[in-house]
């Protein structure tokens, strides 16, 4: 009984500690949300998984400690739903973020992004006009475009060589320079002019080299957002797959040892003599 009692609080005390990467992955995107990827619903879910399974793990570590048969109940009824969460937080970001990527550029280190290239309901979410206003102005606010440049020898903008050879977020490529196919001819990171050639996509007349405009409105802006998210999402997945298993496995621990507890609460005890026949045999000489 105490053996159980003991294994029940070091397996609360464990999904106590798996909280914690869980937790910090939701504050990790948030950060991320305040930042580049500005979209601030997405850390939420992932944040309230954490709490939750931090508040259950102290109630069942309560349980175990004072024998609690409520407490260790519910530690394991919520813990289930608890886990089904987690599991359809993660089928969900990989669903959403399933495709796209950017597009190799011939002689350049960085990568173009089109919009083309990704469906779903994040892509049409980011790509709804109403929405997209207030992420790009976040994109324009984190001043990322600003942050690009590397002036060396007392202010002089690098050369368009060393700018091709530099591998840029999706952020930076698809908001803070036009679009390669546009043929536009390098001045600086942020500062680009038209050498009057063919236009190829509405993204080259969405170009602007304000740097309060530059191709916030651009589709290859949106989709350089996408990739950046893609690749924030993909990163806390895969922690949380770890997480899920050990919670899983935990979990299935902890209900053995459950009713393991119940079935000596259960039990009669043992060690007294009862008579199985109601009369003595009688000697016979």
């Amino acid at each position: 009984m105490r053996s159980s009692n003991h294994l029940i609080g070091v397996l609360n005390f464990l999904t106590f500690l798996l909280s914690i990467p869980i937790l910090g992955g939701g504050i990790w995107l948030s950060s991320r949300a305040n930042n580049t990827d500005c979209l601030k619903f997405l850390q939420w879910p992932l944040i309230i998984i954490g709490i939750s399974i931090m508040v259950v793990s102290l109630a069942g570590f309560a349980g175990a400690c004072y024998r609690n048969t409520f407490l260790m109940w519910v530690y394991l009824f919520v813990m289930f739903f608890i886990i089904a969460a987690l599991l359809g937080f993660i089928i969900f970001a990989y669903v959403v973020t399933d495709k796209g990527s950017g597009r190799p550029v011939p002689n350049r280190a960085y990568s173009d992004y089109y919009l083309q290239d990704y469906s779903g309901w994040l892509k049409d979410r980011v790509a709804s006009d109403s929405y997209w206003r207030k992420i790009s102005s976040c994109i324009r606010d984190s001043k990322v475009c600003a942050k690009m440049g590397r002036p060396f020898n007392g202010g002089v903008p690098e050369t368009a060589d060393m700018f091709f050879s530099r591998k840029l977020s999706s952020v930076e490529s698809g908001c803070c320079k036009p679009p390669t196919e546009c043929g536009f001819t390098y001045v600086n990171e942020t500062f680009w002019t038209s050498s009057g050639g063919v236009v190829y996509s509405t993204d080259c007349y969405a170009w602007n080299s304000d740097q309060e405009q530059l191709c916030y409105s651009c589709n290859s802006c949106k989709a350089g957002l996408l990739a950046n998210l893609r690749k924030s999402w993909r990163k806390v997945s895969v922690i949380n797959i770890v997480i899920l298993i050990i919670l899983v496995i935990a979990y299935v621990v902890g209900c053995a040892a459950f009713r393991n507890n119940r079935r000596i609460d259960n039990d009669e005890p043992s060690g007294e003599a009862r008579m199985t026949k109601s009369q003595p045999s009688r000697i016979h000489l």
